[in-house]
């Protein structure tokens, strides 16, 4: 039992911010959000009305407010350094939203502010968090899977062009890219979290003619492992309607399928076992549509580290891996050459 609920400062409350909301009040045992903040007055009076914040004129307020202990940014990528020098300087304890910046170089110099300045950085990548990932993950640590032979990922979403006529985004100013940085980042971490680190990748990216924007919406590439196996992955904002992501791992003992919240185990005997249940993960035309479950685990995860300084969330130096895969990734389609990470 903790002896006094952990203050939070909230930055940001645009289209990802409403699981986090959710999250943060379903956890008021433990929880107490102080005051939101965002440049738009009356989005964020809105907001706070709707969760039953309080709210924040300016964010020197939230860094200067000794009753918050940590604070989630939940802003484009474009708009964190400043934040992060900010809250980290005042102490703050910080979970952000993936990306952690737009390119791993401005990432990792995030990830060195904060671990110059003592804080805890955590990245929102809350697909670990499943219920199904954490099952495969200790059947992994168990060995009772054996050795990962070979691995196939398949993320066939879909966003119409209206999603790409915001101001900024799929853009390398704002976003630092396309479908691999904003959305198969959170499969791609999953599977490094899983798999391990990949040590080689030949790829290509393109814009398919769905789409005007000025990054990728299409990647494919093939993938070499550390540990040996071989893989491959199709990441797509262009797949209509939109379909559930996809990890498949071929293993030693038996093969298995990670499919929305869903864990299908094949072993080599012919059992077949089935855990966890279908849900939304945000693949269609609405990006939201998907349980607030995970937000929930991650953001408890990460409050309750800074009270023990031990926990399992996705630091900022662990999130750096899936940054480093990415630019791989986007290096192999420009050069048209095999990229070693």
């Amino acid at each position: 039992m903790l002896s006094k609920k952990i203050g939070v400062g909230v930055i940001g409350t645009g289209m990802a911010a409403k699981p986090h909301a959710l999250a943060l009040n379903d956890l008021n045992n433990i929880i107490d959000v102080k005051a939101i903040y965002s440049r738009n007055k009356d989005k964020r009076h809105s907001f706070a009305k709707d969760y039953n914040f309080e709210t924040a004129n300016s964010i020197q307020e939230i860094s200067a407010n000794n009753n918050i202990d940590m604070v989630i940014l939940i802003t484009p990528p474009n708009q964190r350094l400043e934040l992060i020098k900010e809250f980290s300087k005042a102490g703050k304890h910080i979970l952000m939203e993936k990306p952690i910046e737009r390119s791993t170089k401005q990432a990792e110099e995030i990830v060195k502010i904060c671990e110059n300045n003592k804080v805890q950085l955590g990245i929102v990548l809350q697909h670990r968090f499943r219920e199904s990932s954490i099952k495969l993950k200790n059947l992994i640590q168990e060995n009772a899977l054996g050795l990962i032979y070979s691995v196939q990922v398949n993320i066939p979403w879909w966003r119409d062009q209206s999603y790409y006529d915001e101001p900024g985004r799929g853009t390398y100013e704002r976003d630092g890219g396309g479908v691999l940085i904003s959305q198969a980042i959170h499969t791609l971490d999953l599977m490094i979290n899983l798999t391990g680190q990949v040590d080689e990748v030949q790829a290509i990216a393109k814009t398919t003619s769905f789409h005007k924007m000025e990054s990728e919406d299409f990647v494919a590439a093939g993938l070499k492992f550390k540990n040996g196996a071989v893989g491959s992955l199709m990441a797509s904002t262009s797949s209509y309607p939109g379909y559930p992501e996809s990890i498949v791992l071929n293993c030693e003992k038996g093969s298995v399928k990670l499919e929305s919240g869903t864990l299908k185990i094949n072993w080599h005997n012919n059992k077949v076992e089935e855990f966890g249940e279908t849900s939304g993960t945000g693949g269609s035309a609405d990006p939201m549509a998907f349980p607030y479950d995970w937000h929930k685990n991650l953001i408890k995860d990460f409050a309750l580290s800074i009270t023990s300084n031990q926990s399992g969330f996705v630091s900022g130096r662990e999130a750096l891996k899936v940054h480093q895969l990415i630019d791989a990734l986007i290096s192999s389609s420009k050069n048209g050459k095999i990229v070693k990470i």
